[in-house]
């Protein structure tokens, strides 16, 4: 896959850490010039130091849940050919303990900044008759889990995007897919063993392995993983697929 993406323009948001940086690296390495972004512009400012060395990345701050936002951002970054839309965020609460807030605060990280992003470079994708979104959903978003209503509902949702503008474009040469991992090694992760390990008091060690229990490989996803499959899936070669939710998660979910 090396130099597969040379002269590709990839923007990652959630760039900065687990999946998004792992993800960053892999589009780096096939030589596609690489923007990331997300709200810690410290973070992200020391992700691209750290990667560029292997190759052209910049970084951008940014609220993905401002639409105007991700207008101006998106317009600074110059035409986008690989959009991964990879920020997302996770909390728990029994569903008659989750309020508006938090059901709103979830939809609108992980489907809403998906659609906007979205919008805001599919124009110069289809004046190129070339692009792929990758959209990294999750496990969530092909099954249920106790606790995580909204996050799931907002998964789900993220994924009926993915298949019905993967049909819209089926023919212009853009193809948008979803990556569902199961846990990953991310901060997200590492909050949910932290939330067990107050209410429960179980110890980390105990925590993580009722994470990775739902795996029949019985272990965390890690994020390279998951950006191997992203990688795939922008290749020139895989443009078959389309419209597809693409669980990388060990068989939990087939």
């Amino acid at each position: 896959m090396m130099a597969a993406l040379t002269g590709k323009h990839a923007f990652v948001t959630g760039g900065a850490r687990g999946i998004g940086a792992a993800t960053a690296r892999a589009l780096l390495d096939a030589g596609a010039r690489v923007t990331i972004a997300g709200r810690d512009e410290a973070v992200l400012a020391a992700t691209a130091a750290a990667l560029s060395a292997y190759g052209d990345i910049r970084h951008h701050a940014l609220d993905i849940t401002d639409p105007d936002a991700v207008s101006a951002v998106l317009a600074a970054a110059g035409p986008v050919d690989i959009l991964v839309n990879n920020a997302g965020q996770a909390e728990s609460a029994p569903f008659v303990r989750t309020d508006a807030e938090l059901w709103q605060r979830m939809l609108d990280v992980n489907l809403s900044g998906a659609f906007y992003c979205s919008r805001a470079v599919l124009p110069a994708m289809l004046a190129a008759g070339w692009g792929r979104i990758i959209n990294v959903a999750s496990t969530a978003g092909l099954t249920g889990y106790r606790y995580v209503a909204a996050y799931c509902a907002a998964k789900h949702g993220m994924v009926g995007m993915t298949r019905a503008l993967a049909l819209e474009v089926a023919a212009k040469g853009v193809t948008v897919n979803a990556v569902c991992p199961g846990f990953t090694e991310t901060d997200i992760v590492r909050e949910a063993v932290a939330n067990i390990v107050a209410k429960t008091g179980r110890n980390e060690e105990q925590a993580r392995a009722e994470l990775a229990a739902g795996n029949p490989q019985q272990r965390l996803v890690q994020p390279e993983e998951v950006a191997n499959a992203i990688l795939w899936l922008c290749m020139p070669q895989s443009a078959a697929m389309n419209g597809q939710a693409v669980a990388v998660a060990g068989g939990e979910v087939m």
